[in-house]
């Protein structure tokens, strides 16, 4: 079982920067790969970044490409997502997901996740 808390969103205008943050519970943090996904109101929940759990393999999205990172420390049971340039469409209610089996995969698939935190809320004013 895992349990996950994100942190670090907020308020933000475009072309701002913020770092969310997901803390997880457990004692096999690196045998999971762990995704941040996105729903925006109105939309269904999307993809956005995906680690390994031995932070060798990483997947964006295309939207997201060149503007966010992902990276995880396995020594703190963490994993991050580094945005910069945000943009308006950004807006969103972030996910942080863990993916059991994950070691050398970065999912994109929703369905892969098994594990889901409460969310929390980036809003990007233009």
């Amino acid at each position: 079982q895992v349990q996950l808390v994100e942190s670090g969103g907020g308020l933000v205008q475009a072309g701002g920067s913020l770092r969310l943050s997901c803390a997880a519970s457990g004692r096999t943090f690196s045998s999971y790969a762990m995704g941040w996904f996105r729903q925006a109101p109105g939309k269904e929940r999307e993809f956005v970044a995906a680690v390994s759990g031995n932070n060798g393999n990483t997947n964006y999205a295309d939207s997201v490409k060149g503007r966010f990172t992902i990276s995880r420390d396995n020594a703190k049971n963490t994993v991050y997502l580094q945005m910069n340039s945000l943009k308006p469409e950004d807006t969103a209610l972030y996910y942080c997901s863990a993916s059991r089996g994950g070691f050398y995969r970065a999912p994109e698939a929703t369905h892969e996740y098994g594990y889901w935190g409460q969310g929390t809320q980036v809003t990007v004013s233009s």
